[in-house]
């Protein structure tokens, strides 16, 4: 069922600062996340093996360096979802999110957020979001 990390989402208050640090690690921007304005708010970063760091623009006192939530890849997210249904944890239904990925999402026993992704051929394209820092 789970096929690796997809993402963890950090927040920054200075994009270009951050890619600048992460880019010295060997990591690429791999698309961009943009409101409606067409504003930069965020950004993945790409390891060699389809997992990433998801940046995301907080202009929030003491937003900087959060981890927002983290996601996993999975093969099949139906699968997923009703295994965790059915263990008894609340789960959102699957959607198909606007970065072309199927997706489920769930809190853990701590409140940390977790989305369940399943990649598409489509994914990776520039995902407009509803978003505004």
């Amino acid at each position: 069922m789970i096929t690796g990390l997809a993402h963890i989402c950090i927040e920054s208050r200075d994009l270009e600062a951050t890619e600048t640090f992460y880019r010295v690690l060997g990591l690429k921007r791999q698309f961009d996340f943009r409101n409606k304005q067409n504003e930069l708010v965020g950004f993945y970063l790409a390891f060699a093996n389809r997992t990433f760091i998801e940046i995301i623009k907080n202009t929030t006192v003491g937003g900087e360096g959060i981890i927002k939530h983290f996601a996993i890849e999975v093969d099949d997210a139906d699968e997923a979802y009703e295994s965790l249904k059915n263990a008894g944890y609340a789960v959102t239904e699957k959607e198909f999110a606007g970065d072309n990925n199927w997706m489920i999402t769930c809190h853990d026993p701590n409140g940390i957020f977790i989305e369940l992704q399943q990649y598409t051929d489509k994914s990776m394209g520039v995902c407009e979001v509803d978003y505004k820092p």
